[in-house]
């Protein structure tokens, strides 16, 4: 992090590091059961967690950026599963901040200082062609009626609100239509049975014409236009904060392990050479990853900084380019070095430590699972095209049965 914001972020931090750290003392059970986070979401919101980036004078945190992915990545050493079940969340709360200042920019600000989230509700599967949108929005007397199914719905479990994409039925156009949990006709199952982040909520919602308040449905081409870097960035930060726990384990092992090899190198095994060597690497990727991903979080505060530049169109558009390219960069090697350090950790220890007991095989497969997301061949290719034939990357895809 760059000195310019390292005090500020230090005091920030300090508010909610006893948090993390009562997280991370029973990540590792709440693994082995599978139980859900509802405690530890609770106590991220009673701090105020939700509103790190509404300002201070509106009465949030006031959190840059930078900051904001940096305490998300020391969230994810804690339990990995936290910050991407609060990706939506603060999207949205991204969005808001882009558009300006209104009432109902303000209702919402008011919502998230009571503690109110905000879940995702965009992928649909199944039988459906490339980009099309089966969940509509139909217009009501005093509202909205929504209808679908939405699957990969991250953080509703734990949500008030979810952030759905889809359909209107009288004018064809797509939009994001905000829907309250806290109605019958929204229905949240935990059916994620992914091999890993199991605990982020992304199973299947149902909405069976459930009912939207007529000013929150917002055409989608008003969204803020580095989003798809923004939910990238979670994804990295979260990464980051993998590589740290990776880190952290590797060392904690090896210092405590007594038990050693006739031929290893030592008659300690913190004393080996070569086991020293396998945590210094591990330790080194954690390191690099998380230097990368910080570094291309200031490319995403210049995007909001220029979101409505004076200078026009020009520097908005570089600097949207300079965030998205900078992200798939980052992607591209954190998918790669968190991965392998997730694989390596088990070099430094030994075949104890595969027990179910130590759950250590879940940061390789939340790493894999945060690594499988927006694939990263596709944005080598983005960051090739644009260094060569610059190229503009693609900022929104979609995702349906081929021809």
């Amino acid at each position: 992090m760059s000195e310019s914001y390292q005090p500020e972020y230090d005091a920030l931090a300090a508010r909610f590091r006893p948090i993390f750290t009562r997280v991370a003392a029973g990540a590792t059970e709440r693994e082995r059961q599978r139980e859900l986070l509802y405690e530890p979401i609770r106590w991220l919101k009673e701090a105020g967690f939700g509103t790190l980036r509404i300002p201070v004078a509106e009465g949030g945190l006031g959190a840059t950026l930078p900051q904001l992915f940096q305490l998300l990545t020391e969230l994810a050493e804690a339990d990995s599963n936290l910050p991407q079940a609060l990706r939506a969340h603060f999207a949205f709360v991204e969005d808001r901040l882009n558009q300006p200042d209104s009432e109902d920019r303000r209702r919402w600000f008011n919502r998230f200082r009571d503690g109110e989230l905000v879940g995702s509700g965009w992928s649909e599967i199944g039988n459906l062609k490339l980009g099309e949108v089966l969940t509509k929005v139909s217009p009501i007397e005093n509202g909205w009626h929504l209808s679908g199914e939405k699957f990969y719905s991250t953080g509703t479990l734990y949500a008030d609100w979810i952030d759905v994409y889809a359909q209107r039925t009288d004018n064809g156009r797509d939009v994001i239509a905000v829907v309250s949990t806290h109605q019958p006709e929204v229905e949240c199952d935990d059916d994620w049975d992914g091999f890993g982040q199991r605990l982020t909520g992304s199973g299947t919602t149902r909405f069976k014409q459930a009912r939207v308040e007529p000013p929150h449905v917002y055409d989608f081409s008003e969204r803020f236009r580095y989003q798809t870097a923004f939910y990238q960035h979670v994804l990295l930060s979260t990464l980051a904060g993998i590589g740290r726990a990776i880190s952290r384990d590797a060392a904690q092992g090896v210092a405590g392990r007594k038990r050693i090899y006739s031929h290893g190198n030592a008659r300690q095994v913190k004393q080996d050479a070569q086991v020293l060597q396998v945590v210094g690497q591990v330790a080194s990727w954690a390191w690099a990853v998380e230097s990368t991903v910080q570094r291309a979080t200031h490319s995403l505060q210049q995007a909001f900084e220029t979101h409505n530049n004076a200078e026009g169109e020009s520097a908005i558009r570089h600097a949207n380019i300079l965030a998205e390219v900078e992200s798939a960069k980052a992607q591209v090697i954190a998918s790669e070095l968190i991965t392998r350090a997730a694989g390596e950790l088990f070099n430094a220890l030994g075949a104890s430590d595969t027990r179910l007991s130590k759950a250590l095989d879940r940061h390789w497969r939340n790493a894999r699972t945060l690594a499988s997301h927006n694939p990263v061949i596709y944005k080598m290719r983005n960051v090739g095209d644009w260094e060569v034939n610059g190229s503009e990357p693609t900022y929104v895809w979609q995702i349906g049965n081929g021809e």
